[in-house]
């Protein structure tokens, strides 16, 4: 696909289909990346987006509790 580069400003930059935008799920960020010769173009991803409201929902719910010890009975912490 071509693509032409347009005056935005002092600057210049691309235009992307309403199609492509839509099928990548891209709304108001990308992630650019260089790579040996290619400009990459990723859809902005945050992995963690939304820890916190389940993690105040686990508290409320009581689901936040250690699945194991912190320590273990037969450790030394001397050594540390």
């Amino acid at each position: 696909m071509d693509i032409s580069i347009i005056p935005i400003g002092n600057s210049k930059g691309i235009r992307l289909p309403k199609t492509l935008l839509q099928k990548y799920n891209i709304t108001d960020k990308i992630e650019l990346i260089l790579e040996k010769g290619y400009i990459i173009l990723k859809p902005h991803s945050a992995p963690r987006a939304g820890w916190e409201k389940s993690f105040k929902q686990m508290h409320k719910n009581g689901d936040d509790k250690l699945l194991m010890n912190d320590f273990f009975e037969d450790e030394n912490l001397e050594e540390w």
